[in-house]
């Protein structure tokens, strides 16, 4: 017997809340109805949609499936837990019967318990470890930079003992390793979904906010930096951010906008660490003020300078 997923049948998350799995289904339940769809198999689409939704709009029925875990996957030979039959006899309740033309996956965990008494040593046994749950760490560039111990807020869904299916705010406090990079996944042990053999745990992946002054590439920051006229021709020292404080760039006369200049281990930490590359923008002063005009008309009469000389 295959075990069927629930939850890729109705493309939801497993955290979906009784809403969106309503709007989920009722999507789905038009575009496979036999009588209007014309897709392949709109028939056996529709019952399987309609088994999925059966299992996970039930509070009961649906704790007591997620309670197999995500060990199983689609299409996975599957076979009930030895003690399914008297551990979750509550969520049997109100099933559908046979003439419902549910699959055996569904019979044999909500249909009268056709598989009591499977001999244990059987077939791949019970994943009862709760599941592992996955949410996203956004950090300020600042706080990967330092690590340290960071507070979150996480909202989950829950079960309510109404039968509703609601959410429950949890606040955690996080390590962020020194120089985390982008995409990497923090691992919170037994902070996960509840099993019977233990909490699963909670991956966090890392996700960098976007900052005003910084661009980062792997380990690498980019900082664009304004530079008046003067400090490009005549050469100057110019106190420069980095993630860990400011420091006195070195630039050379002569140099021109879109030069790019490297700081050595100014990126995130680590060995070795990231470079921080700081990218030359000189930028004009107004012509907004009469002085500034005539200044202007000064350089444009005593400077041989043309920009497009190369043009022939």
């Amino acid at each position: 017997m295959e075990y069927h997923d629930y939850y890729k049948t109705l493309a939801v998350p497993r955290t979906v809340t009784a809403e969106e799995l309503k709007r989920a289904y009722r999507r789905l339940a038009r575009r496979f109805h036999p009588d209007v769809s014309k897709e392949k198999d709109a028939e056996a689409r529709f019952k399987e949609v309609q088994e999925a939704y059966e299992v996970l709009k039930d509070p009961k029925k649906r704790a007591a499936y997620d309670e197999l875990g995500s060990d199983y996957r689609g299409g996975q030979q599957f076979r009930p837990p030895p003690d399914w039959s008297t551990h979750f006899q509550q969520s049997r309740g109100g099933a559908p019967g046979p003439d419902a033309g549910f699959s055996d996956f569904f019979s044999s965990l909500f249909g009268g318990g056709a598989f009591a008494g499977v001999d244990p040593r059987q077939g791949q046994g019970f994943h009862a470890r709760g599941e592992d749950q996955r949410a996203r760490l956004d950090l300020t560039l600042e706080e990967g930079f330092a690590g340290g111990s960071k507070q979150i807020t996480l909202q989950q869904a829950r079960a309510a003992p109404n039968g509703d299916v609601g959410t429950l705010e949890r606040t955690l406090k996080v390590q962020v390793p020194v120089g985390v990079l982008q995409g990497q996944v923090i691992r919170l042990a037994g902070q996960g979904s509840a099993g019977r053999a233990g909490k699963g745990d909670l991956l966090l992946e890392v996700h960098y906010k976007p900052h005003r002054l910084y661009r980062l590439e792997g380990r690498d920051v980019t900082l664009e930096l304004p530079i008046a006229p003067w400090e490009a021709a005549l050469g100057a020292t110019v106190a420069t951010p980095t993630l860990g404080g400011a420091v006195d760039l070195r630039i050379a006369p002569g140099a021109r906008s879109g030069q790019k200049l490297r700081l050595r281990g100014r990126g995130l930490p680590s060995t070795p660490a990231g470079d921080q590359y700081v990218v030359l923008s000189v930028v004009l002063p107004p012509a907004t003020t009469p002085e500034a005009v005539a200044f202007y008309e000064q350089m444009r009469t005593r400077l041989a300078f043309n920009p497009r000389a190369d043009f022939g």
